[in-house]
């Protein structure tokens, strides 16, 4: 049984810090500015050998105003809902503070396994601190540094405490096989069928990773709330609420899919405070994560100029891609614009000629099963492998409806073609002439491979070498 930790506290204790720490890689945002994180986030942590669920919240602010920080503190409390074990985080440098304090109450109230954990602990100046700290009546205070990694061993005792207790309530809960009658039944042997024909096993299937991409304010983080059917990702009418880049695992038809909510980004011009330049580098790493990204337009304001940045960014980085318009719901003439959205996608984005491009509402679910199929599709053709015998049939055909160019007098020779990988489909062409291939010719075959082996949309690596084609021993 999984035991689920949740670091909770107020702004700028190092709550991600420490999460960081557990689960050995630096995954979500930490700078100095107070209230970096917003939505909670959960990963696989890890001291020595044990393993167990890991939440980084939000800082912990008294506000019910409906203001960030009030939908941050719900956030906040629903991990503490969802947590078997608490470490209650405080700055032992700088004491206890009446925020703290009123924290503690709520911590009190909830009736969970609490551990109070007194971070920046390293040196005498936290002594008074963890002093002060025993008036929040959880105990001793466990002195920590997540930034230096010390006091781990003392959160190995509390996470091994909890995942021994997990394990004997489960155990208890297990019937005793001894205890139970023993009945003689007459069982058709297992040969694998069953009255219907043959029995259908399990196809475990791989995780796939979506990336959701955009502008601020186009709907990102509501769209995915919508999609896995709980207030998991924080929103509202604010642009640039979603910092880090948070993964929401989602079960879909049988299959895990990772949506994954990335800050929204402006043009790098309008970027100036560290912490959105921060944001906007964790979401440009996303993409490098993701199998398949989806950029979000917004539906009045589609194909500005930041979205067709992001668009030629995917696919320089050979991801594949899907279009979705948000909000089309709130657009009046919808055959009109849906004509004009497709037009302007093939005028404005040819390096991903035949995109999936689909009109959704975020807010109200609509069409959500046809964005799905579209991921489907785009992945599936993201993993395309073209047999080489294939490849150069088509090569020939290709070269005769339109001979490559003539160069300094001379005809060029394309002469062998193979797919050397996938994800993104990938082709090595060799040439009497490597170097001098035109790039308007090479647009013409990668255009052709799209076409031919249904692939549109999708990414493509053409790469063009020098050398013989080692099947054809007259090939000089």
């Amino acid at each position: 049984m999984t035991v689920t930790v949740a670091i909770v506290g107020r702004p700028n204790v190092g709550k991600s810090t420490l999460f960081n720490r557990l689960v050995g890689r630096k995954i979500a945002l930490v700078d100095d500015t107070p209230g970096v994180t917003r939505d909670r986030r959960e990963a696989e942590g890890r001291i020595g050998d044990l393993r167990f669920k890991v939440l980084d919240t939000a800082g912990y602010e008294d506000r019910t105003d409906g203001s960030i920080e009030d939908r941050m503190r719900q956030q906040t409390e629903i991990a503490i809902r969802d947590a078997d074990v608490i470490l209650f985080m405080i700055d032992a440098r700088a004491g206890v503070t009446p925020l703290d304090e009123r924290f503690a109450q709520v911590l009190r109230r909830a009736g969970k396994d609490v551990h109070l954990i007194g971070n920046k602990a390293e040196g005498k100046a936290a002594d008074p601190g963890l002093m002060e700290a025993y008036a929040l009546g959880f105990g001793e205070p466990v002195a920590l540094s997540a930034e230096h990694g010390l006091g781990l061993a003392d959160l190995h005792a509390i996470v091994s405490k909890a995942v021994d207790a997990a394990a004997e309530k489960a155990a208890a809960a297990t019937p005793v096989l001894d205890q139970l009658p023993e009945v003689d039944v007459d069982l058709p042997p297992d040969d694998g069928t069953t009255e219907e024909g043959p029995a259908k096993r399990w196809d475990p299937r791989r995780h796939l990773n979506v990336a959701f991409m955009g502008r601020p304010n186009a709907g990102k983080s509501t769209l995915i709330n919508h999609m896995v059917g709980e207030e998991r990702l924080l929103t509202g009418p604010e642009a640039g609420i979603t910092r880090d880049s948070i993964l929401v695992p989602w079960d879909y038809e049988g299959r895990t899919i990772n949506l994954v909510d990335t800050a929204g980004m402006r043009r790098k011009a309008r970027i100036s405070e560290k912490l959105e330049k921060l944001a906007v580098s964790d979401s440009l790493r996303s993409i490098q994560y993701a199998e398949v990204v989806v950029l979000l337009l917004d539906a009045a304001i589609p194909f500005e100029k930041q979205d067709l940045a992001l668009a030629d960014l995917v696919e320089r980085e050979g991801r594949a891609m899907v279009i979705a318009v948000n909000k089309w719901d709130t657009v009046e003439d919808k055959n009109k614009a849906l004509a004009e959205l497709r037009e302007q996608c093939e005028r404005y984005l040819p390096q991903l000629k035949g995109i999936p491009l689909v009109t959704i509402s975020g807010l109200q679910g609509r069409n959500i099963d046809k964005l799905m199929a579209a991921i489907f599709a785009v992945e599936r053709k993201w993993n395309s492998h073209v047999s080489t015998a294939r490849l150069n049939r088509w090569l020939a055909g290709m070269t005769e409806s339109h001979p490559p160019p003539a160069v300094s007098g001379r005809r060029l020779k394309l002469r062998y073609m193979t797919q050397a990988k996938i994800r993104p489909p990938s082709f090595i062409l060799f040439a009497s002439r490597p170097d001098a291939l035109p790039g308007a010719y090479q647009r013409y075959l990668v255009n052709g491979l799209r076409d031919a082996f249904d692939m549109p949309g999708t990414p493509i690596r053409l790469w063009v070498r020098g050398g013989k084609n080692p099947f054809d021993k007259r090939d000089d």
